[in-house]
Parts: structure tokens; sequence; C-alpha cells
């Protein structure tokens, strides 16, 4: 294709007969993935063909997501903090180890958490959104020692957070 002078190399459509040659590989069948949400319990969530058609497995994929969402805000409270803070204070390299370990493993799970959304299915997203505000009200909102806790715990120890 050229551009006014610049050879665009391989930006060209691919051959008419390509897709009828086999030019999509040895695909046997090809899949629909959605890209609008959807409700239904036919998807797949995370990894090819899970959880397919299985009524059991869709089951499964909501409270695995559930609870990804709760893991990432229990991760990104104060309360984790504050934990890692007190190692930082005893040892501070190993401190810091932890804390980027802590953080590396939030962003990993939040990714993941993210590409399960993206299966586009409106139950995985609601589910979600609710795991997100039940860590939410667990652990940033004082119902499990969020920022009520660590005020309790400047309160009696100065040297904390």
């Amino acid at each position: 294709m050229d551009m006014g002078g610049h050879d665009m190399g391989g930006m060209s459509p691919p051959a008419a007969g390509a897709a009828a040659q086999g030019g999509m590989g040895a695909m046997k069948s090809m899949r629909y993935t959605h890209l609008t949400f959807f409700w239904g319990k036919n998807s797949e969530v995370l990894f090819t063909m899970w959880p397919g058609t299985r009524g059991g497995m869709y089951a499964l994929a909501p409270i695995f997501v559930f609870a990804l969402a709760v893991i990432v805000e229990f991760l990104g409270s104060r309360r984790a903090d504050a934990c890692l803070a007190a190692l930082a204070r005893r040892a501070p390299a190993a401190g810091g180890l932890a804390r980027a370990a802590v953080h590396t493993v939030r962003v990993g799970v939040a990714y993941l958490l993210m590409l399960a959304l993206m299966s586009f299915n409106g139950g995985v997203f609601l589910v979600a959104v609710a795991g997100h505000a039940a860590g939410f009200l667990a652990f940033r909102a004082g119902l499990c020692g969020g920022p009520a806790q660590v005020e309790e715990d400047r309160k009696n120890d100065p040297a904390c957070c």
C-alpha cells in the first residue's frame, strides 16, 4: 500500500482466498467472543473454555471473581499497610521487600480481575463490583480494622504508622 511515497509493508489486507485455503490455521471451529455486556452462563472467564457451558463451573466463577475483588481491597487497606510498616520499623530491608511483594501481588490480582471483567458477562461485572464494595466495607471503612483501628493503634503506640 503506497501512502504518499511511504511504504506501509504489512498493512495490506489478506488475499481473498486466504481464509478459504486454511488462512485461519488449524482452528476447527470459530468461537464467538462478546464485545458488549451480556447475561448468561455460557461464557469464558479468564481461561479458554472455563466455565464454558457447565453450570457448576459458572457458579464457581463469580465466587472466584468476588474473592479476587475482596483480596485487592485488603491488600490496599491501611490495616495491611500498618502491618507492613511495623515490619519495616523492626527490619527496614525486610519491610521494604515485603511492601514491594504485597504491591506486586496486589497489582497482579487487580490485572487478573480486569481480565475476568473482559469476559463482558454482566453477572461477573456485578459480582466484581460487589466484591470491591464488600472489601472496602470490611477493610477500609473500619468494619474489620480499617482507619478506625489504625487511629486506635496510633493513640496506643506513637511510633506506629
